[in-house]
């Protein structure tokens, strides 16, 4: 409070954040079979309940608040990216809503990523649905590449939701030729 006193300013801590209504930008989840799998018979009141929170940076994708478990969501992100990629990230996203729910921690910040059990919880849920979906390993396995993590961990996520064998590699689009 004193450097405010002595710059002459006052810096609000508690910004209000306006919420919108998930089931208005995502309809039909609710009839999705994994997610009435997640909320059972609480499905339909649980998503009527769910706030989405936008953001435009152009960084970024999904998250769920571990303040009150809404969810956060790029703009960029909801627009640009492909359908598939959107649809599985709610799906994870609701998967974090309920571990929120049921008051387990979101972030492990001692943990890797990869390592993290609210993690690997959530990749698994998603690729179980990817596979209900049709997808492939191969696009399963692209799905779960993020920037936020490195090759090595990206393999060892990828093994540890069955994707890969556990000494396979991911291999390269192009294979050397032989001589």
């Amino acid at each position: 409070m004193a450097l405010e006193s002595k710059l002459g300013v006052r810096i609000e801590r508690n910004a209000p954040t306006r919420l919108l209504p998930f089931e208005r930008f995502f309809r039909g989840f609710g009839k999705v079979p994994a997610i009435r799998e997640l909320f059972g018979r609480e499905t339909d009141r649980v998503l009527r309940n769910l706030k989405v929170e936008f953001f435009s940076a152009r960084f970024g994708y999904m998250g769920t608040s571990d303040v009150d478990g809404h969810l956060l969501v790029s703009t960029h992100h909801l627009k640009d990216s492909p359908f598939q990629t959107v649809y599985l990230d709610v799906v994870h996203e609701l998967c974090h809503v309920n571990q929120f729910r049921k008051g387990r921690p979101l972030f492990y910040p001692r943990l890797n990523y990869v390592d993290a059990p609210s993690e690997i919880e959530a990749y698994a849920f998603t690729v179980k649905e990817g596979r209900r979906i049709g997808m492939s390993d191969r696009q399963l396995i692209d799905y779960l590449k993020v920037e936020w993590i490195d090759d090595r961990d990206h393999r060892r996520l990828a093994r540890r939701m069955g994707l890969l064998g556990q000494t396979s590699r991911v291999r390269p689009h192009r294979s050397r030729i032989k001589r």
